[in-house]
Formats: structure tokens, sequence, C-alpha cells
């Protein structure tokens, strides 16, 4: 069975652009002051937001292939077609970092002219001593290996897998794109290993450059790919209303909330882990990143731990719960908006300071990616069967039962 993009679906997507755009508007005319700034802040934050949910759902592909999880064959095409967004946002982070490179933003102080020339007044000592990994050569052959590698991974897959539906017989363990697939994805788990950390501190972590955390990649890791289950999830909700997804079970939705459940104690344990070492340890260069969140971005940033760690600790504990629409859905539909914030406080600190927030700005910027990621994501279900019917383990995940 397919999907086909319904008038109510474009309508609600299109609604959110439009209320996205106006309040991007009326926030830029509201603004006092750092108005440039605050935009390339933002096309940042919602770049790397949506663009890690993309490169998250392809790690859990390629994890199912690995592992040989049979329960996520029928969810696998929902964690493909949120991957049709990559390049969207992988243009929009290119842009910063264009925008970084000729000094229209100035989002990456290491980029500045100076700072690692002694004989500048703009020498700072700290940022010479990296300069060995932050250079601008590296960081851009770093980017583009990032990028092409992993666009290259997503196609892979995507492809594969709609050329296995034209298999005239299920063959089983002997299926030949199965075997490839098994390849592929320890293949590109090898690589994602190490990029999915590296980038983070390239793209984010390298914001406040004086501070460091051997724990961010993995703290980073965990937002991401908390997002990338929360979206499926959403997504499964929404196409069970229609009457699709008929393959998907309470066993299916009860395996996707132990993931939020799991995944959301993990992202909680890493932040405290985090804080917990810097704060006892009380070394300036370290406690600086938590000076500048805790005094300009308290509310926020305290707020969105407790949500994330708190609701579904209480709510999800129950096996019940985990099967149940009524608390599935306004969870994931909180912590998703959480786990938004969460990218939106790791960037503003370091590059508004004081004059940033969560205004009209930072929500019609993100209603717009929104609005666009629904988009694509909805157009690519609908460009093939949500089933892949010739997978190996199709008939095992469609009659799981836990």
């Amino acid at each position: 069975m397919e999907y086909q993009v319904s008038k109510k679906a474009n309508i609600v997507t299109i609604l959110l652009i439009v209320i996205g755009i106006a309040s991007f508007v009326i926030g830029l005319l509201t603004s006092h002051g750092h108005t440039s700034q605050r935009l390339w802040a933002n096309l940042l934050v919602n770049g790397y937001f949506f663009f890690t949910i993309s490169i998250a759902s392809l790690f859990f592909v390629a994890l199912q292939f690995v592992s040989e999880m049979a329960w996520g064959v029928t969810t696998q095409r929902l964690f493909q077609a949120t991957m049709s967004f990559m390049p969207i946002s992988a243009l929009a982070l290119l842009l910063v970092f264009v925008g970084g490179t000729m000094h229209w933003n100035h989002i990456y102080h290491w980029m500045a002219d100076g700072v690692m020339d002694p004989q500048s007044e703009h020498y700072d000592a700290i940022i010479a001593g990296k300069s060995a990994y932050l250079n601008q050569p590296f960081f851009w052959g770093r980017t583009i290996a990032y990028l092409a590698v992993w666009m290259y991974f997503a196609n892979w897959f995507r492809k594969k897998s709609l050329e296995e539906d034209k298999l005239s017989v299920n063959h089983g363990e002997s299926n030949p794109v199965y075997k490839r697939s098994i390849i592929m994805g320890v293949l590109f788990i090898a690589f994602f290993a190490y990029t999915s950390s590296s980038s983070a501190w390239d793209w984010i972590m390298s914001i406040d450059v004086h501070w460091f955390s051997t724990l961010f990649g993995w703290y980073a890791f965990s937002g991401m790919w908390i997002s990338s289950v929360l979206v499926v999830l959403l997504l499964v909700i929404y196409l069970k209303s229609l009457g699709l997804l008929k393959e998907v079970n309470d066993s299916h939705l009860h395996d996707l909330g132990k993931w939020v459940f799991a995944i959301s104690m993990l992202w909680a344990y890493l932040w405290f882990s985090q804080f917990m070492l810097i704060w006892y340890s009380n070394i300036p260069e370290e406690v600086t990143y938590y000076i500048d969140r805790f005094n300009d971005y308290k509310v926020l940033y305290i707020g969105t731990f407790l949500v994330n760690f708190l609701l579904p600790f209480f709510v999800l504990m129950s096996r019940d719960s985990k099967k149940n629409v009524v608390f599935l859905l306004p969870v994931a539909i909180i912590l998703f908006i959480c786990h938004w914030i969460d990218v939106l406080i790791m960037v503003l600190p370091g590059t508004m300071h004081a004059d940033g927030g969560l205004g009209a700005i930072e929500v019609g910027m993100f209603l717009i990616f929104l609005g666009l990621f629904i988009l694509f994501t909805l157009k690519s279900l609908s460009k093939a069967p949500l089933m892949p019917k010739n997978h190996p383990m199709f008939d095992e995940s469609k009659h799981l039962h836990t």
C-alpha cells in the first residue's frame, strides 16, 4: 500500500510555513539590534537540527542491517523518508560555513582574521594552540567528506531498498540486496562512529572555541538519535490514523516507545555527566560554557533538561503507556520541541551571548524548516510502497509480538 499526500497534509504544511514566515517577519520588525548575527545563528540551529535527524535516521537504518533487527523492518521506509531532507539542511549548513569563511557572520571566532597570528592585535593564544585542527582547509576538507560520504550512503540504502521491491521472489537469507546492505551498514557505522562526534566538534563545539568537552560528541549524538526516533514515532501515529501501516501493531509502537525512553535516559545521563564533571572540577576554561548558559539562558537550559528527562521517565515508564497513543503523541511532540531548544542553547550563547533568546525569529525559522521537512518527508513516502515486502525479515516483523 502506498501513501498519497492528502490535500489536508499539504494545507497543514503550507500553513506551518506561512505562520513561520509571518513570525519571522514580525521578529525582524521588532528586533533591537544584532539581527544579522541572529539570522545566521538560527540558520545554523535549524540546518543542524534537521540535518542530524536525517543522518541519525540513516544510522538507524544501517544499524538494523548490521544487527539483523527484525522489528524495525515495517518502519524502515519511514526512516528512509526523513533522509530526503538531508540535501536541503546540508545546503543551509554550507551557507553558514561559507558565511563564516567570507566573514559575513561571526559565529566561529576562530575563523576571524589575525586570531592565530602572533603579530596581530587580535591574536588569541588558546585558539592558536588549536590551529592544527581548527584551520579552514582542514575544516572544509572534513565538512565536505562528512556530507559527501553521508549522502552517498543515504542514497545507496534508499536505492537498494527500492531495488529489493523489484525482486520477483523473496530469497530469504540469500537475498543479494540484503547481504550487500549488511556490509554497507558495517562500513557506514564505522565511519559514523567517528564523524558523528567530530562533526559536532567542528560545527557546534567550536563556536565556544575556548571550551572543550570529551563528552560533547556523545551528547550531540544522543540528541540527534532521539530526535530521529521521535519523528518516526509521530509518522507512525499519523499514518495509522489514516488507516495505513496495518502491518505496524502495538508491539512496534511498544518498541519505538522503548527506544524513546532508553535514548532519553542516555541523553539525560550524558547531559548531567558533562555538567557534573565540569562543575566539580571547576576549571575556569571549562566552566565558562555553563556560566554563559546559567546567566542568560537558565530557564530554557534547566527547563529543557528537566522536561527531556522527567517526562519520558514518568510517563513512559510503564509498559502500557509505550503502546498507547494518548501518552506517546504528546510526549513525542513535547520532546521534539525540547530537543530543538537544546540545539538552540548549544548555539545562541556562543553567538549571541546575552542578546539571544527564544523569540519570534527563532520560532519563525523553526516553523519554516519544520514545514519544509514535513513536505519533503511526506513526498518521499508517497514515491514508494510503505512496506519493503521483499526484505527477508518482513514476515517476522509483521507478526511481531512482545
